[in-house]
């Protein structure tokens, strides 16, 4: 894998240079091989799948902020002279696709927000037990339990399992807290940019009352609600989310055209 300002990444490159990058930014404690083929490997479109500042092959200890990785992600696309992207972000990953919006508006041509909020409520037990390395793995295995609906496979939620915890001891845990300093409902009136809302109907980490929130707060934002999927849903339902992604980008000139239309919801 190559690296830009200490970030590794994979990249799938197809498609036309004219249209804009796609990013795809992980969780809390993850990495780029979070990420399925059918959203890594998106046909028609430039992907860059990273491992943020920590994670994954990255340097570094992590941001413990979701706005220092923002920043981060900026020194990125300056290093691959990128001017824009499209930000494709997972729990912490959105966060950090918001703050993007916020504080390096010219720098967002849209977001996909897969499980988000405008606010991140971190389970008290998950904190305490992601602090200690002895206890990390019950911290990993609680949190991966809690992120699949119901008829997510067991393979499917172990393999996840194994994945997360490969990460360095004390990454999750500053993630985690990262994600309990994350608050923006005050601030959601000066995000006017082009979003997709993915929620899961049986997400039990970001439920679909937040993602409803952002809907009704952002201008330009719609939502895709994937009956009986939870947190995880790009992973439960990985050709379904990148089918409507791929609706949602070619209609990206249209809603930048119309700047303040609003697309409708529509349960997939």
């Amino acid at each position: 894998m190559p690296d830009a300002a200490g970030i590794y990444y994979s990249v799938h490159e197809e498609g036309s240079l004219e249209k804009p990058p796609l990013v795809l930014i992980h969780g809390a404690g993850a990495s780029h091989q979070i990420w399925p083929a059918e959203l890594r490997d998106l046909p028609g479109f430039r992907v860059f799948a990273l491992d943020l500042p920590g994670h994954g092959k990255s340097a570094g200890t992590g941001g413990h902020s979701i706005f220092i990785y923002a920043d981060c992600l900026v020194k990125f696309l300056d290093t691959l002279h990128l001017r824009k992207a499209v930000f494709v972000g997972h729990s912490m990953g959105s966060a950090i696709a918001l703050a993007l919006a916020l504080e390096h508006r010219s720098r967002v041509v849209a977001l996909g927000l897969i499980g988000t909020g405008a606010v991140l409520d971190v389970p008290g037990d998950l904190l305490d037990f992601s602090a200690n390395p002895a206890t990390l793995p019950i911290a990993v295995e609680s949190l991966i339990q809690r992120s699949f609906g119901p008829r997510a496979p067991a393979p499917l939620i172990e393999d996840t399992i194994q994945c997360m915890l490969e990460t360095r001891p004390g990454v999750l845990n500053g993630d985690l807290k990262a994600c309990t300093f994350f608050d923006i409902r005050k601030q959601l009136d000066r995000i006017r940019l082009p979003i997709i809302l993915f929620c899961g109907s049986e997400d039990r980490l970001t439920p679909p009352p937040y993602a409803h929130l952002l809907e009704s707060c952002i201008s330009a934002a719609c939502l895709r609600l994937y009956y009986g999927a939870g947190h995880m849903l790009f992973l439960e339902r990985p050709q379904a989310l990148a089918a409507d992604l791929v609706e949602f980008l070619n209609s990206i000139p249209e809603q930048v055209k119309k700047k303040q239309g609003r697309l409708k919801t529509i349960p997939s």
